[in-house]
């Protein structure tokens, strides 16, 4: 069985309630253990990301590690402070918090993108002027093919072979040999 990942995308308005709909396609990627429990957060580059339980569950535990070190305080604080443990109502609408409606810059439009292992919200003004901006082409090459260009060659690194120090040692034998 292959690992789930979020992808595609979706326009969504927010209702008077400051609600949402979330795709059904990626609410059942946020279903564990027969649960539809996630969490918002802010995310990178000013967008909101919903996690599953598990995953939020794995961010925690590795900045419970970080703490105590004072270069991550403020970002601590907002950070966890801000985060949002909820469920989707029958028909998969979700509360957005107005502080994090606030934060996100999130008026009325936005696009619910899947990337990877979250959910990422966007005010759809924003996602469509960056969308833009990287298939511009006037430039000689667009920020949107250079990040392109260094993803994908991510695909072609190869893990180092690892050979067992008796399969080294026959080589390096073979290798003597032919040049006796």
């Amino acid at each position: 069985m292959s690992e789930f990942f979020f992808s595609g995308s979706a326009t969504a308005k927010l209702d008077d309630k400051c609600r949402f709909v979330i795709p059904q396609a990626m609410r059942f990627g946020l279903v564990e253990e027969g649960k539809l429990e996630f969490t918002i957060a802010l995310g990178l580059g000013g967008c909101l990301a919903i996690y599953r339980k598990s995953d939020i569950e794995k961010i925690v535990k590795k900045f419970q590690a970080k703490q105590h070190e004072p270069k991550f305080q403020k970002f601590f604080t907002m950070f966890f402070s801000t985060l949002y443990h909820t469920t989707c109502d029958n028909i998969g609408r979700v509360t957005l918090p107005a502080i994090l409606k606030k934060a996100a810059g999130i008026e009325k439009d936005m696009v619910v993108a899947g990337v990877l292992n979250k959910i990422e919200l966007w005010p759809q003004e924003k996602y469509e002027a960056d969308l833009a901006s990287f298939f511009n082409q006037e430039e000689e090459q667009s920020p949107f093919q250079t990040m392109m260009e260094e993803a994908f060659s991510l695909l072609n690194e190869k893990e180092e072979e690892k050979k067992e120090p008796v399969a080294l040692l026959e080589e390096v034998v073979e290798a003597v040999k032919g040049s006796v």
